[in-house]
């Protein structure tokens, strides 16, 4: 095992690599593009033998990467933001191919108006597609989790791509720690990519597959995926079973902390829960009992075990960040469907926070924590919020009066 200071780019690149992936259709896009470059570096240099090419699009690159796992060969690339979005019409077609490989997505949040910096809308929009999702939210998470990734979708109970999720800048371009896997202990946990009753060739003119499907026989492929993402739930405890085993660190699909006890409960997906741990550790040191919820895998979504672990709890903040436009948060409304009917349910509060990459300061995570003991107290939940300060608001409205005033002076013109 080496251990060595990695930004998350790197540590997605050095879990590709540790996986023996054999191809890499790739399109740059910022904050992903460093993925691709250490990729590329290490195949230059013959320290990886592997093939990257650049292809002209996203649409084409995920088109490329299905197409490779189709004939065999084991697959990997990465995007983010508006690339996953470009390509999502092959997102949804590759998964309906049954077609077994890891994409790596950087999130970052989608235009208009343009950011480079972090949220989850691009990720949560794939949500429905059919691929695995799991979330990172630690550079050593990211690493191992693309091996776990290949195990999971490779799997004959599975055989569906999956998506790793990085967050943009605050994880992406982040350096930490990272104990990398010995790589002949990586090649064994992952093992050859048997492709089972998928043999396309590119000399052998078969078609496995008919263009048009009726009502009937196309209801019965989704649903086969469907079950094929359930059945990755007992696959993915196995699976991390074994990792565990050999490399001694244990991804569970649910990450908790400080819940033993817990009352009261935060629930967060990515790099940000990092900032959730040291609001935590304040609020401890002074007696409160609060606790942290993390789903590492999101698809398939882990019900059973979320009713499980909040059962009994007294409020449940979920912080999302990312708006489904005239809805809300989509993890808010994943937990409220997995605790809908369930005996003795936390009462759910539901807060935005971070789009654009904006700070959640430890102040607003003490706000919130008060915000749910005062809504228990009453037993009605606080109304769904987007976490602002008053000035930033007195500064965006600012800045709207003057847009509006040159606008105005420019018509009158």
């Amino acid at each position: 095992m080496t251990r060595k200071l990695l930004t998350g780019n790197s540590a997605a690149a050095w879990g590709a690599r540790l996986a023996q992936v054999d191809y890499i259709p790739a399109f740059p896009i910022t904050p992903q593009t460093e993925i691709i470059e250490n990729l590329a570096a290490w195949i230059d240099r013959g320290e990886m033998p592997a093939r990257l090419v650049t292809l002209e699009s996203e649409h084409s690159m995920i088109t490329a990467a299905g197409s490779a796992a189709s004939s065999g060969v084991r697959a990997f690339t990465a995007t983010s933001s508006q690339g996953l979005l470009y390509g999502m019409e092959m997102i949804y077609t590759v998964a309906g191919w049954r077609t077994p490989f890891v994409m790596v997505n950087v999130s970052r949040g989608l235009a208009s108006p343009i950011t480079l910096e972090s949220d989850h809308n691009d990720i949560m929009a794939a949500r429905d597609s059919g691929f695995l999702q799991i979330h990172c939210a630690t550079c050593q998470e990211i690493a191992d989790s693309i091996l776990i990734a290949y195990r999971l979708a490779e799997h004959t109970q599975v055989r569906m791509p999956a998506i790793v999720n990085l967050d943009g800048f605050y994880l992406s371009f982040t350096r930490e720690p990272v104990d990398l896997a010995d790589a002949s202990k990586a090649r064994a946990f992952v093992g050859e990519y048997d492709p089972e009753n998928l043999q396309f060739r590119g000399n052998s003119p078969l078609s496995q597959a008919m263009a048009v499907l009726g009502g009937g026989p196309y209801s019965y492929f989704r649903y086969e995926m469907h079950l094929a993402l359930q059945h990755a739930l007992s696959v993915y405890d196995e699976v991390v079973d074994e990792f565990a085993e050999i490399f001694g660190r244990r991804y569970d699909m649910i990450d908790c902390y400080q819940m033993e006890d817990a009352e009261y409960v935060f629930v967060m997906v990515g790099s940000f829960s990092t900032k959730a741990r040291d609001a935590i550790d304040s609020l401890r040191a002074a007696g409160r009992k609060i606790g942290l919820l993390r789903p590492r895998l999101f698809r398939p979504f882990p019900q059973a075990q979320v009713r499980q672990l909040l059962q009994g709890r007294r409020a449940v903040a979920v912080v999302d960040q990312n708006i489904s436009m005239g809805m809300g948060g989509v993890l808010h409304s994943e937990f409220a469907t997995a605790l809908y009917g369930a005996s003795d349910a936390p009462l759910l509060a539901s807060y935005i926070g971070g789009l654009g990459g904006r700070n959640i300061s430890q102040q607003e995570f003490f706000a919130i924590a008060d915000e749910l003991q005062q809504a228990s107290e009453r037993e009605v939940a606080p109304p769904p919020r987007l976490l602002y300060t008053e000035e930033e608001l007195t500064e965006m409205r600012k800045l709207q009066a003057i847009a509006q005033a040159e606008h105005a002076e420019i018509h009158q013109h």
